[in-house]
């Protein structure tokens, strides 16, 4: 299976979910992060630093609760900005 290339806009918004883990995160480490969410520390680390734009719904859904967000927070933040017309 051939995946389809990632649009600037999709890699846009895996930047700012990375960055949005990162300001959640704060001061604790990746690993301490990971494992409460079940993932590997690599997995979080791709993701926060935008290598994985895309990551899976359930991943995203564990990270949130590991870091005490709502997926409707997630979403907000997450989504394209507006371009002004």
């Amino acid at each position: 299976m051939v995946r389809t290339p990632l649009t600037p806009e999709e890699r846009e918004r895996g930047v700012r979910l990375g960055q949005l883990l990162r300001e959640a995160r704060g001061a604790r480490s990746m690993v301490e992060v990971a494992a409460i969410a079940g993932i590997s520390d690599e997995t979080l680390r791709k993701i926060e630093t935008g290598r994985a734009p895309t990551p899976a719904f359930f991943t995203v859904f564990a990270l949130a609760g590991a870091l005490g967000l709502s997926m409707d927070e997630i979403a907000t933040r997450c989504a394209p900005v507006p371009v002004p017309v």
